[in-house]
């Protein structure tokens, strides 16, 4: 199995999540070496929705990366786009560009910017300013309504983000048309860039509120992958509504130091970090 290949669907579920697992070690550590070569980026976020992410490129979506602009492919929005080192990882690594672009994020010329912009292969929709991400979704999903295509809209939300009200009027308008292909993942890590979501502007139990909104909803323990691929997969089968699921995660996971801290929204490691943060991605002793 190539680097760039999805996962055998030959394979069992068990069998399938213990390769991802593997696999979303490599996009950790390619998130972290990345953001320390630029000096810049946002590791926490990227690394609570890198299981997600993983199964998403290697396992679910219908996409070419030989041809990214394929009419029927599957799409993808991070509506969080300062995640974008995990995107851009996945992407790399499934073949869309060379990985040594990953080396050149947030340069001047980079096709690699600090958010996603279309003019990178495989980028949907450049994202960042948030809030608008599930609304442009919502879009995408119509229109393939509208031209009697069976693609799929998948949006990842951070849940500081739908502090946002467009987020809000977004999920009105789909479910009152009926947007079955289009589904939004919440990464649930509890962390903004200021401290606790709970504390900064508390939302209550999200799947409930999506509920409430007309949307089929989900609750997961995102960094699960049978759970990932199981649930992604019930949401798919979805119809006559939206279909979110609300992922519990962890800011920066699989680097302790980096767990739960807020702090770790938008700082570089350092070079002792780093080789502190690989070895635990890694499982290696100290």
């Amino acid at each position: 199995m190539t680097a760039t290949a999805r996962t055998n669907r030959t394979l069992t579920l068990g069998e399938r999540a213990a390769f991802l697992t593997e696999k979303a070690k490599e996009v950790r550590s390619r998130i972290l070496s990345m953001i320390f070569k630029a000096k810049s980026g946002h590791p926490g976020g990227a690394l609570s929705a890198a299981d997600i992410v993983t199964a998403l490129y290697f396992d679910i979506l219908r996409v070419d990366p030989a041809n990214p602009r394929w009419p029927d492919r599957d799409r993808f929005l991070l509506s969080k786009g300062h995640a974008c080192p995990v995107l851009y990882t996945c992407l790399a690594m499934r073949g869309y560009f060379g990985l040594e672009h990953l080396d050149t994020l947030r340069q001047f010329e980079s096709i690699l910017q600090g958010h996603p912009i279309r003019k990178t292969p495989g980028i949907d929709m450049t994202t960042g300013s948030l809030g608008h991400g599930l609304s442009i979704g919502l879009g995408m999903a119509l229109d393939g309504k509208l031209r009697g295509k069976d693609y799929d809209v998948y949006v990842m939300l951070g849940d500081g983000e739908i502090n946002e009200g467009h987020v809000w009027e977004a999920a009105m308008a789909a479910a009152k048309y009926k947007a079955d292909n289009l589904i939004a993942i919440v990464d649930r890590n509890r962390l903004q860039m200021d401290g606790c979501c709970d504390d900064i502007m508390p939302m209550g139990d999200i799947a409930a509120k999506f509920k409430a909104f007309g949307w089929k909803t989900f609750e997961i323990d995102g960094h699960d992958m049978a759970q990932i691929l199981r649930t992604i997969g019930k949401a798919r089968r979805v119809r006559g509504r939206p279909a979110c699921i609300v992922a519990d995660t962890v800011k920066g996971k699989g680097v302790s130091y980096m767990e739960d801290r807020f702090e770790w929204h938008g700082k570089c490691p350092d070079a002792d970090q780093l080789t502190c943060a690989m070895k635990e991605i890694w499982g290696e002793d100290s």
